[in-house]
């Protein structure tokens, strides 16, 4: 930076010594004005500002600019920076909301052609010369389209995850065969269960009695399984296990072939009680006969709803509630337990999707104060879809009788471990309340509840529920897979309820290994079938 004064003293000059830079200020005077006093305060003045000038334009040479020339450069550089203007990337930015919001209303036009990527956009901008606007309008077109394939897609895959979980894997399918034909030819596979020394323990008070109904066999020896091996006595466990016709001696000869020595195991079928007749259960006949039911269990799932106004969840909800085993007669024999089982006094009863992982023994000595039903609560905890359930989840309260009877912030409860008290249930009137309730929604086609056994059970107990501890039993591992592992870790009975069961692809791999752990995959039947190979 110079500064120089002419010999005349009538300009100075104030250059840069940047070779790329010309003189930034220029002062004439008028040498007939001019006094030594005004001389002095000028230079006095300048010598002032320099420091500032020299600092200015170091920092337009830092950015990169250093070719300004001229004050005004310098201004267009720097002014908005000490006179506060927004700068050209906030006003094309508003610009550009204006613009969006502009299209936002418009009509999209029928037929138009859409690119297929973000790539594809840049290219027909560039060769079309799309205006701002224009450009707005195709954007929004693809960012709708993207939503519209996205949403499909979920449904898509909810969809094919509810075939699947409704579905019987091959392998389990395989077992099933390769048992029922060792049933027909291995004698040892037809041996009584139990051995007739142990049929008086069937109805002995003194032991603990589990009851299992289920026709997957795969899953039957797992929770039978795993219950003996968390016993600290297993010499008292009874397990009665009921399952259909069609399963039986499948079921029968896995029993018979692979011992839970000491423990003691019964298999029936269902068509082995002879108090499950017609005129007993009229209302599960009609359950399963009823041509709505059956379409609603069994038909299109899709048609009829409307996918625009509702959410993925809300879908998978619905799909869940749509399970056929619903309405299979296997999931109502619960509520018959007191009159399939009459010489016994107290029972656990266990789902076919749980794993023991403690010993059960102490649920005997739990006193459930004159209640019948023993169950852990479902509505205290965070998690939606599991732990937060009152019965303004299970029923519909637009429904008079429903509104009328029940409260929709009373809290649920859960199946899948459930203590029973058969002596005080059979003073209760609990089947009847059940049939009743049941016969009702049918009247009102299903417009009371749509998911399976539970909501009716949840009216016909009614007063009869003890609340366990929830340790006891920890539900929705079929359901999702940030389960707290520690919490599975600590829980008695695990529940696998939900779509994503252990034993089928979509179930959630890392918490499979609580259920495989129990999974004998040395026996040559689950070999031979590759079972979860």
């Amino acid at each position: 930076m110079q500064l120089h004064v002419s010999p005349s003293m009538r300009s100075i000059t104030i250059s840069s010594s940047n070779e790329f830079t010309t003189d930034l200020m220029k002062i004439k005077l008028a040498a007939r004005h001019i006094s030594s006093r005004t001389l002095f305060h000028t230079i006095l003045i300048l010598a002032f500002l320099l420091p500032f000038v020299f600092i200015l334009t170091a920092l337009v040479t830092l950015e990169g600019v250093n070719k300004c020339s001229s004050i005004d450069c310098l201004g267009r550089r720097l002014g908005p920076r000490f006179l506060s203007r927004v700068d050209d990337s906030e006003r094309l930015a508003r610009d550009f909301y204006n613009i969006l919001n502009e299209v936002s209303t418009q009509e999209i036009p029928d037929g138009l052609k859409l690119p297929d990527s973000f790539n594809h956009l840049l290219s027909d901008m560039k060769n079309n010369h799309y205006d701002a606007k224009t450009f707005a309008l195709i954007l929004r077109a693809m960012m709708e389209k993207f939503e519209r394939d996205i949403r499909e897609s979920k449904f898509a895959e909810l969809m094919n995850k509810h075939f699947a979980a409704s579905s019987i894997p091959k392998g389990i399918h395989c077992l099933s065969l390769r048992l029922t034909d060792e049933y027909s030819s291995n004698a040892h596979a037809r041996r009584q269960l139990p051995s007739p020394e142990f049929l008086p323990v069937l109805s002995d008070n003194a032991y603990h009695h589990y009851i299992l109904a289920t026709d997957n066999i795969l899953a039957a020896s797992v929770v039978v399984s795993s219950a003996v091996q968390s016993s600290s006595k297993p010499e008292k466990i009874v397990f009665h296990i009921i399952t259909d016709k069609k399963t039986y001696a499948g079921m029968h000869s896995w029993f018979a072939l692979n011992s839970v020595a000491p423990a003691i195991v019964e298999v029936k079928g269902v068509h082995q009680f002879d108090w499950l007749t017609r005129e007993n259960v009229p209302v599960l006949e009609a359950v399963e006969s009823h041509n709505g039911v059956r379409n609603y269990y069994h038909g299109n799932h899709v048609a009829g709803a409307n996918l625009t106004e509702t959410t993925p969840r809300r879908f998978a909800s619905k799909l869940q509630s749509r399970s056929p085993k619903y309405i299979s007669l296997l999931n109502h024999l619960r509520i018959y337990i007191p009159e399939l089982f009459p010489n016994l006094d107290k029972v656990v009863f266990l789902d076919d999707d749980i794993v023991v992982q403690r010993d059960l023994a102490p649920l005997w000595d739990v006193d459930l104060g004159g209640k019948v039903n023993g169950a852990v609560e479902t509505c205290r905890g965070d998690d939606e879809w599991v732990m937060s359930k009152r019965l303004r989840n299970y029923f519909n309260f637009s429904h008079p009788l429903i509104a009328k009877h029940l409260d929709p912030e009373e809290c649920a409860w859960a199946y899948g471990m459930n203590v029973f008290d058969l002596q005080a249930w059979r003073k209760t009137d609990i089947r009847e309340t059940y049939h009743s309730w049941l016969r009702e929604n049918l009247k009102s086609n299903l417009t009371m509840w749509k998911l399976g056994t539970l909501p009716p059970a949840l009216i016909a107990f009614k007063g009869h529920v003890h609340i366990l501890d929830p340790s006891w039993h920890m539900l929705g591992l079929g359901y999702q897979k940030d389960t707290n592992i520690e919490n599975v870790r600590k829980a008695a009975v695990i529940h696998y309820n939900g779509q994503s069961k252990p034993w089928l692809e979509i179930g959630f791999e890392h918490l499979r290994p609580f259920w495989t752990k129990y999974v004998n995959y040395s026996n040559d039947f689950i070999n031979n079938c590759h079972i979860l190979e």
